[in-house]
Order: C-alpha cells, then structure tokens, then sequence
C-alpha cells in the first residue's frame, strides 16, 4: 500500500486539489432538491413530498439533458489549455452560452407545455399530481439561469479554477433553505405557499447563482487573455457542432443513468404514496454521493484533457488510475454511513413511520450500489476527457435501460417484491456499467500508449 500510494501520490494531490471545490459546488444541484425535499417533508406533509418525488423524477431528465451539453465546453476547454491555445477559448464560451440559453428555453418549454400534461397519465395519485405540476413549472422555469450558470461554471473548472463556483454554490443553497422555509411556512407575514415554495426559492436562488457567476468571469483578470475571442460575430456552426460532439452524448449518458431512475420513481408511485415518497428519501441521499462523485470525475476530465491535449498517455493513465482509487475510498465511506445510519437518515426528511421503515431498507441497497454509482461516474469522466463518448453512450443505454430498469420492473412489479425489487434492477444497471467502462478505459488506454 505504500508503494502504490508512493507512485501515484502527485496525482493524488493534484486530483483532490481540482476535485474537492467541483465535488461542493456539483453537490449544489443536488442539494437544491435535498433542501426542497427536508423542508417540504417537514412543514407539508408526506403527500407534497410525494408530489416533489414526482416533479423531481420528471424535472431531472430535462436537467441532466442541459447539463450534459453545457459539461461539453470542459475537456474542449482543458485539451486547448494543455495545448496553449488560449484564443479559442474564448471562441468555445460564446457559442457554448448561446447553445445553454436556447436549450434553456426548449427544455423549459418542454415541462411547462409537455411534461405537465403528460402527468395525470402516469398512474400516479391524484392528489399527488396536483402538488406536483405548480412545483414542475417553477422548476422549468429555474433551468434558464442555472444552465447560465453552468457554462461559467464549467468554463472556469475547465481552465483549473474551481473554488469560485463552490463558495457560489454554498451561499446559493443557503438562500434557497431560508427563502423555502420562509415562503412554504408564510413567516415575516407572507401567505404560506406550500409546495410552490420550494419552487420559487428554487428560482430565486438559481437566478441569483447565474447572475452573480457572469460577473465573476467577467471582471476578474485571469480570464481577460481566454475571453479575448468572447464576440458574438464568432458565433458559428463549426464551434456550436464542436460541443454539440462532445456534450450532446455526455447528456445521453446522464439521460439513460437519471431517467432509469426517474422511471423506476415513476413505477414506484404505482405501488403507493409512501412508497413513492421513502424512494425519493433514499434517492435525495444517493444522488447527493453520486453528483459528490462526478465532481471527482469531472476533475479527472479535466485531467484527462490536459493530459491528451499534451500527448502526454503515461501521465493520463495515471491520473485516471489515482482518481479510481480516490472515488472508491470517498463511496466506501458513503456506504458505511448509509449501512450504519439507514434508520435514522431518513428522520432528516420526514417523521413518517411508513416512509422511515421503507426509505430504512433502501438505504442498505444504496450502500451495496456505492462503489458501482463512483467508479462508473468517474470512467465517463476519464473518456470524455479523452473525447471518447460514443462508445460510453452506448454503454449507458444497455447498463440502464436494457439490464437495469426492466429486471427492476420484473423483481419489483411482476414478482411483487415492491419498492426493494426495483433498487436490485438499478444495482445490477450500475454493476454493468461500471465494469464495462472500465474495461473501456484500460482499452483506450492500451491502445494510446502502444
């Protein structure tokens, strides 16, 4: 052990250096539905808890389509650093904000029109479903700033500053507990909202985030040499096509990982209102480690580009290897706290005895996924830097859509083994696709190094 820690200790360093301020202010996306999900749990009951379990299932596959085309600038971003090309730098921030604000709009269409009439015909609880669609609107609407917010997000992370987006990302999420407790509860003499409060504080703290991000790239100095090329005239397809390469399969993978989750909470609101709601408990809480570690992967994108931009494969091996190492340590962890605390985890989002005894047992399945959900997480991550992404893609659907989702519904609703059956067909969905993204890493980087 101290051998192996001796060889790749640079890497060690240099990865949690980029890795620790990117996993803070990933977890902030997270976060915002965590908050949502505590406040709403505790001041509205089980039933709106239910209906943010099912704005959020619904909410995500729009999100995670936007972030992964606007996660697409990153390694293009990091490879043209590692090259010394500066000036094009510039050029792949205009374009990349002109594409996050237009898919922005379209995905915000997408819910307020689309997804809000397809509601009442998902099996879900009436009941359910009227608390759910105000909240899926807010939400929509919350999507155009804080996809604004990710292109300088991920602009700077690609250039190696990181600290900033987080210590954003903190604050923001302060705002958004406060302005939710405020506005669900009517305090300081506002009418109480309920679930539509989560969603206006959500909104609030988004645009504030997107806002406050612009300013920060704009006016400090260490980005005037990459934002020289920042003109609307260098709009263009060939720069737009560039990230549309890259984020566009990066937003498929996200998809087919998120939506077999979102589908499996739809499934699960089949079975019941309680059901429903302890599944977004043990979610909220897996998501949170999960987006933790595509900050590690993120950094070892970062890495990667750098690596790859500079031709340099032995150095690109190692980095990924230590950033292996790095997640399956930081999930260990996870797991063990999900395994010993599986009980009272669920106190933090609602005193319902029905939901703390179900989301209790599914925090056991979430434990024995960790390692799977890291290491999965962080070969996307290590091949994008590598501008490797189709196969991933590809990888992702059969994972998620072809094992995981449909052996879920076989245990979790042909064989009636209920909300537990649909976890074990996500475990395995993760399982497959841990291994085989691997085995796609070692590969690529096989055939690099030859």
């Amino acid at each position: 052990m101290r051998t192996l820690y001796q060889k790749y200790k640079p890497h060690y360093r240099e990865n949690l250096r980029l890795a620790i301020p990117v996993v803070i202010s990933q977890a902030g996306h997270v976060l915002t539905q965590v908050s949502d999900s505590v406040v709403i749990g505790h001041f509205a009951g089980t039933i709106a808890l239910a209906g943010v379990s099912l704005g959020n299932n619904v909410f995500i596959i729009a999100l995670v389509i936007g972030l992964g085309i606007s996660y697409g600038i990153t390694p293009l971003i990091a490879q043209y650093n590692g090259a010394g090309n500066k000036d094009d730098c510039g050029r792949l921030l205009i374009n990349s904000l002109f594409l996050n604000i237009a898919g922005g709009i379209i995905l915000c269409a997408v819910i307020c029109l689309g997804f809000g009439l397809v509601l009442p015909y998902l099996g879900q609880a009436p009941e359910v479903v009227e608390k759910a669609r105000p909240f899926l609107l807010l939400l929509g609407l919350s999507l155009i700033p804080m996809l604004i917010f990710n292109t300088f997000k991920q602009f700077t992370e690609g250039l190696g500053f990181t600290k900033q987006a987080m210590q954003i990302s903190i604050w923001g999420n302060v705002l958004n507990i406060l302005l939710g407790i405020t506005f669900v509860k009517g305090l300081f003499g506002i009418t109480p909202m309920g679930i539509r409060g989560v969603g206006y504080s959500t909104l609030i703290e988004r645009s504030l985030m997107a806002i406050v991000m612009g300013i920060y790239v704009f006016r400090s100095k260490r980005f005037k040499e990459y934002l020289q090329s920042f003109l609307w005239k260098h709009l263009e397809w060939k720069s737009c096509r560039e990230l549309l390469r890259i984020g566009m399969p990066v937003a498929m993978q996200y998809l087919f990982e998120v939506s077999a989750f979102a589908g499996a909470g739809i499934l699960i609101g089949t079975i019941s209102p309680a059901a429903q709601a302890a599944h977004q408990v043990a979610l909220n809480m897996a998501s949170l480690t999960y987006i933790m570690a595509s900050g590690f992967a993120a950094a070892a994108a970062i890495k990667s580009g750098n690596h790859f931009g500079a031709r340099n494969f032995e150095h690109l091996r190692m980095s990924a290897v230590s950033s292996y190492h790095i997640v399956i340590i930081f999930m260990s962890l996870t797991a063990i706290i999900f395994a010993t605390f599986n009980h009272l985890l669920p106190w933090i989002y609602t005193s319902d005895q029905a939901v703390i005894t179900i989301a209790a047992q599914l925090f056991i399945i979430a434990a024995a996924f960790q390692l799977f959900d890291g290491t999965q997480v962080v070969g996307l991550g290590v091949l994008r830097g590598m501008g490797d992404v189709n196969i991933p893609t590809i990888i992702t659907f059969l994972a998620y859509w072809i094992v995981g989702l449909p052996v879920g519904y076989v245990l979790g609703i042909n064989l009636n083994w209920g909300v537990k059956g649909v976890w074990y067909g996500l475990t395995l969905g993760l399982a497959v696709a841990s291994i085989l993204l691997y085995w796609r890493f070692r590969r690529r980087a096989t055939v690099h190094r030859s």
